[in-house]
């Protein structure tokens, strides 16, 4: 007879909002306008946020790296030597339907030890964007 593991709570839309709140913070302290969004554990958008004087694309980017960690439970900074030519991750398919992004600023979110959901930062230079999403998982925390 097996042990039942204890059920981990989800990622809420509340965990959400200290998420993109703790991103954007960080980012204002460095002086960077960025997007940031958050997912869930499924997938599905919970929080995103674009501030008028981000760039356009970083919207996308934001929503790129977010999918990439949470499908590879992985931060996106490390990942970018796998998606060189002939490295294990060049052409992988993506499970989401989402195109991957291997630059810095995604970066998985657990609970417990287990995924729950995943936070992408885009508009700033790639270390930047991943400071400011370990910034907001470490509010989280």
């Amino acid at each position: 007879m097996s042990t039942p593991t204890a059920a981990v709570a989800p990622l809420t839309t509340q965990d959400a909002e200290v998420l993109l709140a703790a991103a954007r913070r960080a980012a204002a302290a460095a002086g960077v306008t960025v997007s940031v969004t958050v997912l869930d554990a499924g997938g599905h958008l919970l929080a995103f946020r674009r501030d008028d004087q981000a760039v356009l694309i970083s919207g996308e980017t934001s929503t790129r790296k977010a999918y990439t960690a949470l499908q590879l439970n992985a931060p996106t900074a490390d990942l970018v030597d796998a998606v060189k030519p002939d490295g294990p991750f060049h052409s992988l398919p993506t499970a989401l339907d989402k195109p991957l992004l291997f630059i810095a600023g995604g970066l998985p979110v657990h609970r417990d030890g287990r995924l729950i959901g995943a936070i992408g930062v885009g508009g700033g230079a790639p270390e930047q964007d991943h400071a400011f999403a370990t910034a907001a998982v470490a509010a989280l925390a």
